[in-house]
């Protein structure tokens, strides 16, 4: 059967729907199925099999078919050479982590990540494992080239950041870490590769969480490292193989599947997340907006830089009231669902209050609570008609 994988020679779009998804030799189904084997059939003499080997058909530990097609595909749509996919976003991200880095190493990684970023590197390598680490304020690189030392083995940043929406300028960051001997690794998920590509800007490692915008339907987890195969086979041994942090066959599929509308998905999220943020600029009630979209934002210029597309679906935002008019206004809300996580189809509202662990970190204007809100793919008039009608409710309109 003709093989129908599309490289680079290809647009964005064409390869979201066929890299990866060849026609199956067996059945001929134009969808690759799910292979929910935990094991396969072995050599006729075993005696010499590495155990540990990643990437063949051994274990599903060690590899499976649903994973490689996936990570083929991501790697495409990242412009990288290799992707490894894990269980999750955090299991990227610690799989990357435990295996690069050693007692002695030093890692600059930025003021506002992923909450398990932050207690990865702040917490758990260094008080357990001997890893040093400095946080910095990543939105300026000239803080960077400051916290290098000899022993600077990783940079890692997250732009925009998660929650404030922070931008860093990868290309800068990236030459930085290149000057100094460094690898640079950038967590995508909020911008997905639809809106931005570190490796194109210098990065060394992109880190996805799949659960996201390249998922995008909420019913799976994954997470994804693309870079250079010698660097991710070492990850394949340690983080897949000898810690566990494999994807399930299932997820691997939903993942594929849901991947394949992300550029369509991301057209609607990238529109509705603009108009929903000037929307809100404009309300004398509303305290603040961060979004990178945004004009008056102050990372816009460098987002406007190194973004394609548009700004991604995810903004936050603050209200001129007390604590208690924050979660009646979300209790009040109908299209607009509470809870947490980002990049479904829907649209996904949480209420980060005045005491969250890393407040010390944020701008001034999120010390009194404020809102991370996901916007989805719904009608946008729906969405802002029912943020109207819910700050109606709570007196502020």
């Amino acid at each position: 059967m003709t093989k129908r994988t599309y490289g680079k020679e290809y647009g964005f779009q064409t390869r979201a729907v066929h890299t990866g998804n060849d026609v199956d030799a067996e059945t001929g189904a134009i969808k690759r199925p799910i292979t929910m084997a935990n094991s396969y059939e072995l050599p006729y003499d075993p005696s010499n099999v590495n155990w540990s080997s990643a990437g063949g058909n051994l274990y599903t530990r060690n590899g499976g078919s649903n994973q490689k097609y996936l990570q083929e595909k991501l790697a495409s749509l990242e412009n990288g050479e290799d992707c490894i996919v894990l269980s999750s976003g955090v299991a990227a991200l610690s799989g990357l982590f435990f295996a690069l880095l050693n007692k002695g190493d030093h890692v600059i990684f930025s003021s506002v990540t992923y909450i398990a970023v932050y207690r990865l590197l702040n917490e758990l390598l260094n008080n357990k494992f001997g890893v040093e680490t400095s946080l910095v304020d990543t939105t300026d690189p000239e803080n960077v080239r400051k916290a290098i030392r000899p022993n600077t083995k990783l940079i890692h940043i997250e732009t925009p950041g998660n929650p404030t929406l922070m931008i860093s300028d990868i290309e800068e960051i990236a030459k930085i870490a290149h000057e100094n001997n460094a690898l640079l690794s950038v967590d995508n998920t909020f911008a997905s590769p639809y809106n931005q590509r570190p490796i194109d800007l210098g990065a060394d490692f992109t880190i996805e969480s799949l659960t996201k915008y390249i998922n995008g339907h909420g019913d799976s987890m994954g997470g994804a490292i693309i870079g250079k195969t010698k660097y991710l086979d070492i990850i394949r041994a340690q983080s897949q193989i000898n810690l566990g942090g494999v994807i399930s066959p299932f997820n691997a599929w939903l993942i594929m599947r849901g991947s394949v509308t992300l550029p369509l998905r991301m057209r609607q999220h990238n529109e509705n997340a603009l108009a929903v943020a000037k929307w809100l600029e404009g309300l004398d009630c509303v305290s603040f907006v961060a979004y990178p979209g945004l004009k008056s934002f102050k990372g816009h210029e460098t987002a406007k830089k190194q973004m394609i597309n548009g700004y991604g679906g995810v903004l936050s935002f603050g209200l001129k009231a007390d604590h208690d008019t924050h979660n009646k206004f979300v209790s009040y809300l109908k299209v607009i669902t509470s809870a947490v996580s980002l990049g479904h189809d829907e649209s996904l509202i949480v209420f980060l209050g005045e005491d969250d662990e890393r407040q010390y970190l944020y701008p001034d204007e999120f010390s009194n609570g404020f809102f991370r809100f996901s916007v989805g793919i719904e009608d946008v008039e729906d969405i802002i008609g029912d943020l109207e009608q819910a700050l109606n409710k709570v007196g502020l309109l």
